[in-house]
């Protein structure tokens, strides 16, 4: 049931991406998220720029004054495959940001039924983003660990650890706003392997450069579906 579930709520999220109040978020959600990402390329560009001289001279090759510029294109290089760990912490902001918009498009189109959602205070997501944000960071910087001892194993630690993270923090968000926090955690734990399957299935597009900008208000919507479809009959 998890799998078919998960890709019946994938693919009502891509579906809705004619729905213009969808669409609007959608767009802004992906300009943030690639706004974020240019401008941590710039400022990693401009340290390098400010760390190196424009000249140097070299063995055999005498004085250069391309250095800088190849650090420069390294940099964007560097950035794109740094993307793929990047877009996590990225993806957790951008939820925390969107994640009530999102909600709201999806459940007045498919949902309208269930009624409206309690909004949860803005100071209080602020806390559970900034919270989860360094629960995040801390664990994949654990993570590092094992990725050196275990290359060939990394691809799946890094799914397995952010795929379970990510799907927490998701549904978690979207269930609080009806059934409160505490009955949220309980529903959360008794469809743990459905919610931390969602999430690696979410994970793994976030570490393709280009394809994890749209992910996460996908993502979002994704599990909008999700907690609807574990806790009402379909119709």
């Amino acid at each position: 049931m998890a799998p078919a579930l998960i890709l019946r709520s994938f693919s009502a999220a891509l579906g809705q991406l004619s729905d213009p109040p969808f669409r609007r978020v959608f767009l802004t959600g992906v300009g943030l998220t690639l706004l974020l990402l240019i401008a941590v390329t710039v400022a990693v560009v401009w340290l390098l720029n400010a760390a190196l001289p424009e000249a140097m001279a070299l063995p055999l090759l005498g004085e250069v004054n391309w250095i800088d510029d190849i650090a420069s294109w390294g940099a964007v290089l560097l950035m794109l495959v740094l993307s793929v760990f990047l877009m996590v912490p990225v993806a957790s902001a951008i939820t925390a940001l969107f994640l009530d918009q999102v909600a709201e498009a999806v459940e007045a189109r498919h949902y309208p039924q269930a009624g409206r959602a309690q909004e949860v205070p803005w100071g209080e997501a602020l806390r559970d983003g900034v919270n989860f944000l360094g629960v995040l960071v801390a664990a994949n910087a654990l993570a590092l660990v094992l990725y050196l001892f275990l290359p060939p194993a990394a691809p799946f630690i890094f799914w397995g650890l952010n795929g379970y993270l990510l799907g927490r923090e998701y549904f978690q968000m979207v269930a609080i706003r009806w059934l409160g926090r505490t009955a949220a955690a309980d529903l959360r734990r008794r469809h743990s392997g459905t919610v931390w399957l969602a999430g690696i299935l979410m994970t793994v597009p976030l570490s393709i450069p280009l394809l994890n900008l749209v992910i996460p208000v996908l993502g979002a919507a994704t599990f909008t579906h999700l907690f609807h479809g574990l806790t009402r009959p379909r119709p």
